[in-house]
């Protein structure tokens, strides 16, 4: 049995073709799962797509900037 590793916030950014700032602001105001290791974000991928899947990163639904992102 593997276990899926811990990805950096620059991994998550290249899989998913973003920034990285914007993947410190999906977790901070739209509840990307992360995990805190000491000073570091760490991500599991598993999560993170089935967070996308869920619809965390569609525009509209940023409620605390009112839908801009």
């Amino acid at each position: 049995m593997t276990t899926e590793p811990w990805v950096s916030v620059e991994q998550v950014a290249q899989h998913l073709g973003v920034a990285k700032d914007t993947v410190y602001r999906w977790r901070e105001h739209r509840g990307l799962p992360a995990h805190r290791v000491g000073r570091l974000w760490k991500f599991k991928l598993s999560e993170v797509d089935d967070w996308v899947r869920a619809g965390g990163a569609d525009e509209g639904k940023d409620q605390q900037s009112g839908g801009a992102a």
